[in-house]
Parts: structure tokens; C-alpha cells; sequence
């Protein structure tokens, strides 16, 4: 019998930690976690109130099911005790104390990969940030952070730090305010890989600002070659190497010296890849399918979800918005009678007009009929969840769940690329198209559309058919005959004749269908003048062909 479908987070936790007991279970001996039947029932509520805590701070759903509550979960349930009497303190600066140092012994005891228990012990951090919060220990502000920033910084130099954080300031001016988080987070992650890479090299000595001289192109080769050993994509390796740049262009810019062949080192090749785009079939099988959830619902609360969805679908599909675009999409920005929007501090921080359909009008008005109003007093958001402003993740979440029931793999940024695809397949400039989607350089906006088989053939036949027109021989016109020859011009008498001469000779060409048709029409026409001309023979009875002529031996 099918395992009936989890509900609450507690079952869902319940359901993982059996199927984890079979997949990777532990030595003998060693203490396992106890299901929620026997916890506290204030622990029960504190899990489901920290689940929402992650989706709130824009956690994405994948990390919250597979990492963040379990290793809650594993705490709760190796400690059956209220978790205001947990031992939340740190022996060290990575360590924890004894109550949550016991689920970092239980995963450590699976034995699993070193990644997936690295994974773990970060899940842990969040939920000891999570528990500081609860009991008052930390700002909302700081328990908010993405991730642990800290250990990206671990081991590099004091000068170095210094010049980053400066650095990040400078970025974060082009940031929108509701990714400013995560960014910060992704900021050091990605900014310092090959920074760390080279502090870890003994041959490398980054004691002072003036040491970054000392690097050479060698350096960043062996990188790459690691990080290629270790099967690291192309795009990934660019992006390091990319970031490495800018940080060295920005250390320039204040005045230090930089080589010259570190800043012009280019990346590696990287195969044109094709834009993820859906195909019509699949955007009617999305949209078809999101109207029908819309019809099928009966509450409230699923129609108002359903007609987000839909929403959201027509804005990412035929206005080609960003996911973050539309998340802070305010209800000042709409101007639905005029049938457009305005996307502000959008990537680059520019403002750009977007223009909308009928259809997309029509669906963002069915929504904002049941919005309904946000806790707090604060109504500029256009899209609400449980009268608060919507987390990053449930849009993808939401068109993830559709993608599922009609078997199409969808993401909100292929709906982006989707919507410059048909634009520029319907004839649409791509400088228009550039302009909607906001790009600033004409490049991005062609790796974003690409012409589909059927535009690209059809384009072809349509300019070989004026091509082949173009070469076509023209027949002479026949003469008009004088009024003092009373008919009989001897120039008059012999054009029929030679224009069945003309006719003929196309033979030796191979023509089309409705060319076929053409000079079987202008041959018996012919004909027929040349029985009525006096002097004229009559033509023999034989049809022009499509075929070679047949030579005479």
C-alpha cells in the first residue's frame, strides 16, 4: 500500500527519518533520532514554525526538504526535552554545544560523502542561528543573513579583506534591495575562489597589497588545469576567473599595482549553446493546464491561488520578466489600462517599459479582484502569500508543479527566453526585443533568441523563389504590326511561331509546378494564334515537359 502523502513538516520528517534508517542506516549502538510522536508538542510547533522562517528568508524548497529540517529534525529528536533548554552554545568557532553536537555525531556515523556532511553541519548553523533568534540572542537582521559568509573569508589576508569589503560596497549600489542578502552571501563565495586557491599555495606569498605582483599568468593556469582535473564545468571556471578580474581591475583603480597578464588572460572556449526555450506546444500544454487548476478549484483560497499562478505565468511568458522582477513588482508599476508596466532597478539598475497583452491584463486584474491585503499595512507588493510579501522561491516552486503535471520542464527564466524566442520568430526586431528584455548590449539579447528551423527554412524559400524569378528569361514582346500591311507584316507572321520556339527551349530547364502550369497555358495559347495566322504552320501536337530535351542521334 502507497505511504499516504505527507502534510505537515512533522510528517514529512517522520516519512525521511524511516526512509533514511533503510537507505543509510548506523552502527549499532549508536543514538538515533525519535519521530515526533515523541517530542514535545512545543518542539512539533517550533519546526513548523522555523520551516516557515527559511521560506520567508527566500530558501530554496529543494535545500529546506532535503538539509535544513532534518538536521532540525535529527536535534529535536536526539534531545526529547524543550527546546528553550537546549544547549545552543559554541565550544568553538565551527563547533557546537553538547545537545547539538549529538546530530552532528549521528549524520558523521552514516558515512556518507564528505560534501553531503558538510551540507549538514551548515544546515545545523542555520538552525542554532534560528534558536539565538527564538530566545532574543541575535536582531532579526543578523539571524536573516544568507549562510555563513565567514567561512569564505577564513585563512585570507587582513589587507585583502579590507579591498573586498570595499568592493562590496561598490556592488551593492546595483543590487535590489530584496536580493541584497543572498548576493552579499554570493559576493564572497564566488569573489574569493581563487583568492583562497592561492593563499593555499605554497610558491604564493599574499603577505601585503604590493605581493599581487608577484602573481603570474602560471598561477591562474594551474587553476584552471585543477579545476578541470576535478570536472568542473567551463561556464564555472569562467566565472571564477572572471571575478578574479574585476577584483584585480578594482585593486587597480585605487592605485595598485597590477600585471598587466593576469587582466588580459581570456577564459576558456565554451560551445555556443542553444537558449533553453518551450516550444508552442508546451507553453499551450502550460497554459491550458494552469486555466483548467483555475476552473477545478473550489475554495477561496485555491482560486487566489490559481489565478496567481496564471498571473505570474502570462508576465514571465509574454512580458519576459526576471523571477525578481516580478516578485517586487509593486502595484504603483502597473498601469493596466494603458497596458503596460514599469520594471524598476532592474539588472544594471535601469528602468524599462513593458508592454502586455490583453490576455496578461486580463489575468493580473482576475488576481488582484482576490489579493487581499498584507499584514501590517504594507499593500505596494502586486503578488501576495498568506498576506505577506511572496518568498523567492514559491513562484519556481508553483510553475516546477505544473511543469510536473503536463511533463514539461519549465523554469521561470525559460519563459524569458521563450518570450525573445517568439518575438523574433514573429518578424520582431531585435532591437526591440532588446529593449523589452532590458539588456544593455545587443550580444545578450541574441544569445537569448535564437531563429527556430521552421523561420530559417521558410525565410530561405521565400528568397530563393525571387532569386529564381530574377533568372527567369524574359520573352520579346511581339511587334505591332503597321497599319499599311493590313495584317500581313512579314515580321507579324513568323511570331507566333517563334514564341513556340521560345516555349520550347524552357524545356532544357527543370521548372516548378506552377511554372509547369504556366507555360502549358502560354503554349496553348500560342497555338491557337498560330492556327488563325496566315502563312503559319501548324505547331506540332506535343506538350512542353518538365524533362531534359532528348538529344538527336
Amino acid at each position: 500500500m502507497a505511504e499516504k502523502q505527507a502534510q505537515t513538516v512533522a510528517e514529512r520528517y517522520d516519512r525521511a527519518l524511516r526512509k533514511g534508517r533503510k537507505l543509510s542506516p548506523v552502527p549499532e549502538g549508536c543514538p538515533v533520532p525519535q519521530p515526533t510522536s515523541s517530542w514535545p508538542p512545543e518542539n512539533v510547533a517550533l519546526l513548523e514554525k522555523y520551516r516557515s522562517w527559511l521560506a520567508e528568508g527566500g530558501v530554496a524548497q529543494s535545500v529546506i526538504e532535503q538539509h535544513r529540517i532534518p538536521m532540525a529534525g535529527h536535534v529535536l529528536g536526539l534531545n526529547l526535552k524543550p527546546h528553550p533548554q537546549l544547549d545552543i552554545s559554541a565550544t568553538t568557532e565551527q563547533g557546537f554545544g553538547a545537545d547539538l553536537q549529538k546530530a552532528v555525531a549521528y549524520i558523521e556515523a552514516k558515512q556518507r560523502s564528505e560534501g553531503w556532511t558538510r551540507n549538514c553541519r551548515h544546515s545545523l548553523t542555520w538552525f542554532r542561528r534560528f534558536l539565538r533568534l527564538e530566545r532574543g540572542l541575535v536582531t532579526a537582521e543578523e539571524a536573516a543573513t544568507c549562510g555563513n559568509a565567514a567561512r569564505y573569508q577564513e585563512g585570507l589576508p587582513g589587507w585583502l579583506l579590507t579591498q573586498l569589503e570595499k568592493y562590496l560596497q561598490l556592488r551593492q549600489v546595483n543590487w535590489r534591495p530584496s536580493r541584497r542578502a543572498v548576493s552579499t552571501y554570493q559576493f564572497w563565495q564566488k569573489y574569493t575562489q581563487i583568492w583562497r586557491w592561492l593563499c593555499q599555495q605554497k610558491e604564493v606569498e599574499l603577505d601585503s597589497i604590493e605581493s599581487v605582483m608577484t602573481l603570474r599568468r602560471r598561477h591562474l593556469y594551474a587553476y584552471i588545469d585543477e579545476k578541470l582535473a576535478q570536472g568542473y564545468a567551463t561556464s564555472s571556471i569562467n566565472l571564477d576567473l572572471y571575478n578574479f578580474q574585476g577584483c584585480l581591475r578594482f585593486l587597480q583603480q585605487r592605485g595598485c599595482q597590477v600585471p598587466a597578464a593576469l587582466l588580459t588572460l581570456p577564459g576558456l572556449k565554451k560551445p555556443d549553446s542553444l537558449p533553453r526555450f518551450l516550444t508552442d506546444e508546451q507553453v499551450r500544454r502550460l497554459r491550458d493546464d494552469l486555466e483548467q487548476q483555475l476552473t477545478e478549484a473550489t475554495t477561496t483560497a485555491r482560486i487566489r491561488m490559481c489565478r496567481l499562478d496564471l498571473a505570474a505565468f502570462y508576465l514571465l511568458w509574454q512580458g519576459g520578466l526576471r523571477l525578481c522582477e516580478l516578485e517586487d513588482l509593486t502595484l504603483a508599476d502597473l498601469s493596466l489600462d494603458q497596458q503596460r508596466i514599469v520594471i524598476r532597478r532592474s539588472k544594471g539598475v535601469k528602468d524599462r517599459t513593458v508592454y502586455l497583452t490583453a490576455a496578461t491584463v486580463k489575468a493580473v486584474e482576475a488576481y488582484l479582484e482576490m489579493r487581499g491585503e498584507s499584514i501590517g499595512g504594507i499593500n505596494e507588493y502586486v503578488f501576495l502569500y498568506r498576506h505577506k510579501h511572496i518568498s523567492t522561491e514559491l513562484i519556481r516552486l508553483r510553475l516546477k508543479a505544473a511543469g510536473k503535471r503536463t511533463g514539461v520542464k519549465v523554469t521561470p527564466h525559460m519563459l524569458r527566453h521563450t518570450f525573445a524566442t517568439q518575438l523574433v520568430n514573429a518578424g520582431c526586431k531585435i532591437t526591440s526585443i532588446q529593449a523589452l528584455l532590458g539588456h544593455q548590449r545587443l550580444q545578450t539579447t541574441l544569445t537569448y533568441a535564437r531563429l527556430h528551423d521552421q523561420t530559417v527554412a521558410r525565410d530561405y524559400y521565400t528568397a530563393m523563389a525571387v532569386i529564381e524569378e530574377r533568372l527567369q528569361p524574359r520573352l520579346p514582346q511581339a511587334e505591332t504590326p503597321k497599319p499599311e500591311d493590313n495584317g500581313h507584316n512579314p515580321a507579324q507572321t513568323k511570331t507566333p511561331t517563334r514564341l513556340l520556339q521560345l516555349v520550347t527551349t524552357l524545356q532544357a530547364e527543370p521548372l516548378t509546378d506552377s511554372q509547369q502550369a504556366m507555360v502549358d497555358e502560354l503554349q496553348q495559347g500560342l497555338a491557337a494564334l498560330a492556327k488563325t495566322a496566315q502563312g503559319i504552320p501548324k505547331p506540332p501536337d506535343q506538350r512542353v515537359v518538365n524533362e531534359p530535351a532528348i538529344p538527336a542521334w
